[in-house]
């Protein structure tokens, strides 16, 4: 049976899932990358477990793993973009926040993207237009809401000119939102699905295998995303805004902007 690009992403997620699933409260090898950064043997299983769903289905396209690298046909223009446990800290100190990240550019197109919650059981996921939950088999339209005020904050990725959490005591935002932080891109997803007001993070974020999956989702699902700076996403000073409604939007561009030195970047 030949599978549309979206649930050949859905499937490796969830494949993913349950080998992250089996592997809770076990123990862990840890594998230094740079800084203090790691890998766990679960990161690799199940990016292991991904690529093969995909090389299966898809043998022509191009990888790009969080773990492994850049595999795969070099000239396709089809590039798969997987981070197979966000959240890898959470996971090791047996928190059970974490994401599988699959997407699909075509082109300048991210045309498939599946974002899964091992623990909850449950995936998020587009074909390119509408954004869904799937759980329990069915599939739900995700809806955006503002209301809970919460904001989710990636303290891990600076902004150009400030700390991220210099903007939980800024003006605009202090006493007007909820900041949360839990350093991991299933929160993007939250924002989708009604669960966070925002999601805000530094960096630039182009073909990231963390990011790239959540924002296609967002994006699919009518939030309003931009740089830090409202502008168009991938273009300096780059970052991440992306909230359930523009009145949102806009007060978090007021108060990001009230963070930047007089002289401006």
């Amino acid at each position: 049976m030949h599978l549309s690009d979206s649930e050949i992403a859905i499937h490796a997620t969830e494949v993913a899932s349950q080998v992250i699933r089996s592997a809770f409260h076990a123990p862990l090898a840890r594998y230094v990358k740079q800084g203090d950064d790691f890998a766990t043997q679960v990161d690799i299983a199940a990016e292991n477990a991904i690529l093969e769903v995909l090389a299966t289905a898809c043998p022509g396209d191009r990888f790009s793993a969080e773990e492994s690298g850049v595999t795969g046909t070099a000239r396709s223009g089809r590039t798969w973009f997987i981070d197979p446990l966000c959240g890898t800290r959470n996971f090791a100190v047996e928190t059970a926040l974490v994401a599988v990240n699959v997407a699909l550019r075509e082109g300048d197109s991210i045309t498939a993207a599946a974002t899964a919650d091992p623990f909850a059981d449950e995936v998020f996921w587009t074909a390119g237009h509408g954004a869904f939950l799937r759980a329990d088999g069915r599939d739900q339209e995700l809806q955006p809401q503002p209301d809970s005020r919460l904001v989710d904050v990636d303290l891990d990725n600076p902004f150009p000119w400030s700390t991220p959490a210099q903007l939980f005591d800024a003006k605009g935002f202090a006493g007007q939102f909820h900041p949360r932080v839990l350093s991991t891109s299933l929160a993007l997803a939250w924002v989708a699905a009604g669960r966070r007001a925002a999601y805000i993070t530094g960096g630039d974020l182009r073909d990231s295998v963390h990011f790239a999956s959540a924002i296609a989702i967002c994006q699919a699902a009518g939030c309003v995303v931009t740089g830090l700076a409202g502008q168009p996403l991938h273009t300096a000073p780059h970052g991440l805004i992306a909230a359930a409604d523009s009145d949102t939007h806009a007060q978090l561009v007021d108060a990001i902007a009230g963070l930047r030195p007089a002289t401006g970047q």
